[in-house]
């Protein structure tokens, strides 16, 4: 993957694939597109800060309306009435059924009951009318958590509790999108797009999150400099492995789910999170560095290029797909 730099401000890194050009994302077009359609992002809050950043790239050229039906800031839904284009963000860390196993306990370091085989309905009692959905979690599997099918402890992911089955973080992340994409093929009504965003990655070096880990860099690596390995790497491909399968029974559905790959290429931009920047100066909050989240403006703007990209395809598809069977019709 090569680069571009038109300046010296750190912030207008942009991408540029090797041997082809990535258009930049341009915000009239995409509202054209999505003309009278609707969009809902679900999952944590790196998918709200996918949502937010193709709000501000749209937010260029017109305005957007708060009409969410609940106050719960966590789950907004926003109209761009000029293009009658509604988007919306569904908050869903585990997109699973989960709760909190101590309630009054470490928010941070808390252990969460999940039920893996029941989807969230904080978002699929909504979903079926959107046009689009983009589906995405990660971060939050890798908190101590209880697992559950059909009403029963089957096991735990890093819960330290005595006579609980130990089982990997993936057990868990696997079930949790195999139960979603279910939910999503399987919903009365939905004939939407789902988009699976995949897992972005972290850049903590010097320590762990909460043991003075940082972000400090100011140029991306290159790509000799790092690899997708370890538990990114079988994060990565628990994802793709679901995907795949979700992918070919919605076909046989008549449903199409799409893949937004952006893993390798955000594995390279360990400059791009907020680092010590992540809260306002006036919040009172335990301050760790944010080297999870991103920048925006900054490199998460790409997860918006690629999706355009895919959406002026899919419309080329669907407009050849037309005029094929008008012409096959014709006498």
């Amino acid at each position: 993957m090569k680069y571009g730099r038109p300046d010296n401000e750190f912030m207008k890194w942009r991408w540029k694939p090797d041997q082809c050009e990535l258009p930049i994302f341009n915000p009239a077009q995409f509202l054209e597109i999505v003309r009278g359609k609707s969009m809902a992002f679900v999952g944590d809050s790196l998918g709200r800060n996918h949502m937010q950043a193709l709000m501000c790239q749209l937010l260029r050229v017109t305005y957007v309306e708060d009409v969410s039906p609940t106050t719960d800031y966590k789950s907004r839904t926003w109209l761009f009435r000029a293009h009658d284009f509604t988007l919306a963000n569904f908050w869903s860390p585990f997109l699973v059924n989960a709760n909190e196993a101590e309630p009054n306990g470490d928010p941070l370091n808390g252990v969460y009951n999940l039920y893996l085989d029941e989807p969230d309905k904080n978002w699929t009692m909504h979903i079926n009318k959107f046009d689009y959905v983009i589906i995405s979690a990660g971060q939050w599997f890798f908190r101590p958590v209880i697992y559950y099918e059909n009403n029963k402890l089957i096991g735990c992911y890093s819960c330290n509790q005595a006579n609980i089955n130990n089982l990997p973080m993936y057990y868990g992340y696997a079930r949790a999108f195999r139960t979603s994409f279910k939910a999503l093929y399987g919903l009365n009504g939905f004939k939407g797009m789902t988009f699976l965003r995949t897992f972005s990655p972290a850049h903590f070096e010097n320590g762990e999150w909460n043991k003075g880990g940082n972000c400090i860099r100011k140029t991306p690596f290159k790509s000799n400099e790092t690899s997708l390995r370890g538990f990114m790497l079988e994060t990565y491909m628990t994802q793709i492995e679901e995907f795949k399968d979700a992918a070919r029974e919605a076909k046989r559905r008549g449903l199409k789910f799409r893949l937004l790959d952006i893993t390798e290429v955000m594995l390279l931009r360990a400059d791009g999170h907020p680092s010590i920047y992540g809260h306002w100066p006036h919040e009172k909050v335990l301050q760790y560095n944010d080297c999870v989240h991103w920048c925006l403006p900054g490199p998460v703007d790409v997860w918006n290029d690629f999706m355009l990209e895919i959406l002026k395809m899919e419309s080329l598809s669907s407009f050849f797909s037309h005029i094929a069977k008008r012409a096959k019709n014709e006498p």
